[in-house]
């Protein structure tokens, strides 16, 4: 018995062994395939989905036995069918259970008009979350999905946020179109109501922004009689508002009009996420500007800088014109990448508007009293993006608003 057990002993010890190795390998090829299809979802993300601020594309996959489960949401059918397509050509076996936006329990509501003076969109679905940007009255956006009383949207800069059920009307697709066929109006000044009758001792009906834009139901009175996208019906001033298609046949963005815009703004509060003229951040400020120029341009400043014709990265800014943006933050460095925090607009004589703490104008002359220091040394570099196409929507060009 003794020499039996001495003989089975190297013979278990080198089936553990031989066991153990095919359970190294196994193993470490589950690892690798692991690793790979994790690197195709990463390199998808990468191609389809580099900024998650517009677009959307949340995959993982789970091993389920020799089956990989494919799970999460997109709103980018596309970016899904090139993940898939290179997962079947690499012989990985999957499950597709990934959730294609806008969500079926929209019921076909994915449209949606914002129905009040401006809308507050936020990066959760919840009132405490952080103020992601803003959407001006008749701002349309794209509806992906809802959670209890709020919608996760998308704004024509492609922006996406949640707005609570209070900020805009759903729509199908008939009736999105329907509303865009209509004539409209477009509030031009900084700030002003709707009322109940032509004229001003009626009730408000709503305040109203620069930027706004209503259904036109003809003129009463000194007044134009508008309609809400919610059905509502108003009046608001005449020499307040223009009627849309003419504004936009008059459009000739300059220079000089851009300038002229801003400095309308003077005062205005610094507002985290604001692009309206309620208060503004830098990158909102900008926005704005150029909106109510015919153009919409991308949200923030990290956006802003990747637009546009560059001009100038080192000070020289006798280069620059007014309308070009300058753009302020950290350089690269060995271990870290450049870092945009900030934007402003040049507006001649050595001076840029911005918005910080108010919007205000700066100096870039050293001997000047509003010279700003503290942006000169954090300057990076300006881009001009009157006139050019990169990354912008002329409302005179594309139908954001009107067919």
């Amino acid at each position: 018995m003794l020499i039996f057990t001495q003989i089975l002993a190297p013979m278990n010890l080198r089936i553990y062994t031989l066991f153990a190795i095919v359970l190294f390998f196994s193993c470490s090829n589950e690892s690798k395939n692991d690793d790979f299809v994790q690197s195709h979802i990463e390199t998808n993300k990468l191609e389809y989905a580099p900024d998650k601020r517009v677009a959307l594309l949340n995959i993982e996959a789970i091993k389920n036995k020799d089956v990989y489960v494919l799970k999460g949401e997109s709103n980018l059918p596309l970016a899904i069918d090139a993940l898939k397509r290179n997962l079947a050509l690499s012989n990985i076996q999957f499950l597709d259970s990934i959730h294609i936006l806008p969500s079926a329990d929209l019921n076909g509501k994915t449209k949606g008009i914002v129905t009040i003076s401006v809308a507050n969109l936020r990066s959760d679905h919840s009132h405490s979350a952080e103020l992601a940007t803003q959407a001006t009255l008749g701002t349309p956006v794209k509806v992906y999905k809802s959670y209890e009383n709020w919608y996760l949207v998308q704004t024509p800069d492609r922006y996406l946020s949640w707005v609570d059920s209070g900020g805009i009307e759903l729509m199908d697709d008939a009736a999105a179109s329907n509303w865009k066929s209509k004539e409209k109006v477009i509030f031009t000044k900084t700030f002003g109501h709707a009322f109940s009758e032509p004229r001003h001792t009626s009730t408000i009906v709503s305040d109203i922004v620069a930027g706004g834009i209503l259904e036109n139901l003809g003129e009463v009175k000194g007044f134009y009689k508008v309609g809400f996208p919610d059905g509502r019906i108003a009046y608001i001033e005449h020499q307040k508002a223009e009627d849309y298609k003419l504004w936009l046949e008059k459009l000739d963005p300059t220079s000089n009009s851009l300038v002229a815009t801003s400095k309308t703004l003077i005062g205005v509060p610094y507002l985290w996420g604001g692009t309206s003229t309620k208060g503004v951040d830098c990158s909102g400020f900008t926005k704005t500007i150029y909106f109510l120029n015919g153009m919409v341009i991308p949200r923030d400043a990290s956006q802003q800088v990747h637009t546009g014709k560059a001009i100038d990265s080192t000070r020289n800014f006798v280069d620059l014109v007014a309308g070009d943006l300058l753009f302020f933050g950290s350089k690269a460095t060995d271990s870290t990448k450049e870092k945009v925090v900030h934007v402003g607009m040049w507006i001649g004589n050595n001076e840029f508007i911005h918005s910080s703490g108010r919007v205000q104008i700066s100096s870039v002359d050293k001997n000047a009293p509003n010279y700003d220091a503290f942006n000169q040394d954090r300057y990076l570099r300006s881009k001009r993006i009157l006139n050019e196409n990169e990354g912008l929507i002329n409302l005179t060009k594309a139908t954001v608003f009107k067919d």
